[in-house]
């Protein structure tokens, strides 16, 4: 197995070097801002799956029915 303490090192030389050159004036966000983020995203989602999901059923039962009224159609026809 490969020896990962220089790949371990250079990581965390380059995480210091980060931390060094950040500067003091960043605009922090609270963790409650965070979290209503992800939540409101993850609703969201939730409804954009929930929507599609309805629509493409929608879809595919009406298109087996147009299959039905058609096949019956012809029945008729034929007799």
């Amino acid at each position: 197995m490969a020896d990962t303490r220089p790949i371990f090192a250079g990581l965390l030389l380059l995480c210091n070097l980060a931390l060094g050159l950040t500067d003091d004036s960043c605009y922090r966000i609270e963790p409650g801002t965070v979290a209503g983020i992800i939540c409101a995203d993850v609703v969201l989602t939730l409804i954009i799956v929930i929507v599609t999901y309805r629509c493409a059923s929608f879809r595919r039962q009406k298109l087996e029915n147009a299959d039905k009224v058609y096949m019956n159609v012809r029945a008729n026809c034929k007799s």
